[in-house]
């Protein structure tokens, strides 16, 4: 993102950079999306072309740079054989977050799922749409329960806004069982204050229906942010400033026409009460 801004400060199109430099575009493309970490040697380079010169800034940059070339736990082969690459860059966003807005118009995001509510949702694409292999779905099990240890388990745990569609509370998936424990962990983690949680009303299904799951990371107080758009078995990470300022403006509008937070938390204890009431029958 800082390689980004400097360019865009210099008015020079990535094509320049790459022809500059004698690199390809798609390296370019790739450095600056975080798909790929920067050597030291390119990092020179590329500042040096920018006109990045200063020097506490250069020293940052390259500490930045070779803290992006250490491999989280998710980075493993084991894990990185089943993950697309826009999940590996989540994983990685998620752990360094100040801030994070999830809105979700179908079901409980994964990074709160319980495991049962989590295998139900992935035994759903091997039965209807066979696109994952058993080592597949398992890997992505495993890696979905480590992920909230990993953004809320830290030490200074970022600040998460979560935007449910009203309907979410309704769709049992899983069974009632599951829903009723997925909806408990829920407002488990709303009552210890890791999650900040607001329905959307069924009033609002309009706008609602438009919409596909997205979440926004705050990267830093600078004002750095990306979005994760997921759809079905397809996810991709955005950096567009266009898309991801037009989605911040949704999730503000979608939150400041939702129920408050107490009435939020009122409609999920009623929504408990009611599939644990359905169990004793």
């Amino acid at each position: 993102m800082a390689l980004r801004r400097s360019r865009e400060a210099r008015e020079f199109t990535q094509g320049q950079v790459a022809e500059a430099l004698d690199w390809s575009l798609s390296k370019v493309q790739r450095i600056e999306s975080g798909e790929v970490t920067v050597s030291g040697t390119d990092l020179r380079a590329l500042l040096a072309y920018l006109d990045v010169t200063e020097p506490g800034t250069v020293e940052q940059l390259a500490r930045d740079a070779r803290a992006s070339r250490r491999r989280g736990w998710w980075d493993q082969p084991g894990y990185r054989a089943h993950l697309t690459p826009a999940t590996m860059q989540l994983l990685q966003f998620e752990s360094q977050a100040v801030a994070i807005r999830c809105f979700s118009s179908t079901m409980v995001p994964g990074v709160l799922q319980t495991r049962r509510h989590a295998d139900a949702v992935f035994a759903f694409w091997n039965r209807e749409i066979s696109e994952l292999s058993d080592e597949q779905r398992d890997t992505r099990l495993e890696v979905r329960m480590r992920r909230h240890e990993q953004v809320f388990g830290r030490e200074e745990p970022p600040a998460y806004l979560l935007l449910l569609d009203e309907s979410v509370l309704h769709r049992e998936v899983g069974g009632p069982e599951v829903m009723a424990e997925q909806l408990q962990q829920l407002l488990e983690n709303v009552t210890a204050g890791r999650v900040t949680l607001r329905i959307v009303p069924f009033s609002r299904a309009a706008v609602v229906a438009m919409l596909g799951a997205f979440v926004l990371l705050d990267l830093d107080v600078e004002g750095d942010t990306v979005l994760y758009r997921e759809s079905w078995l397809r996810d991709e990470m955005v950096h567009a400033s266009e898309a991801v300022n037009r989605h911040r403006w949704m999730f503000d509008e979608m939150w400041r026409h939702s129920y408050t937070e107490e009435k939020s938390v009122l409609l999920l204890e009623a929504r408990i009460a009611t599939l644990r009431a359905s169990l004793e029958r």
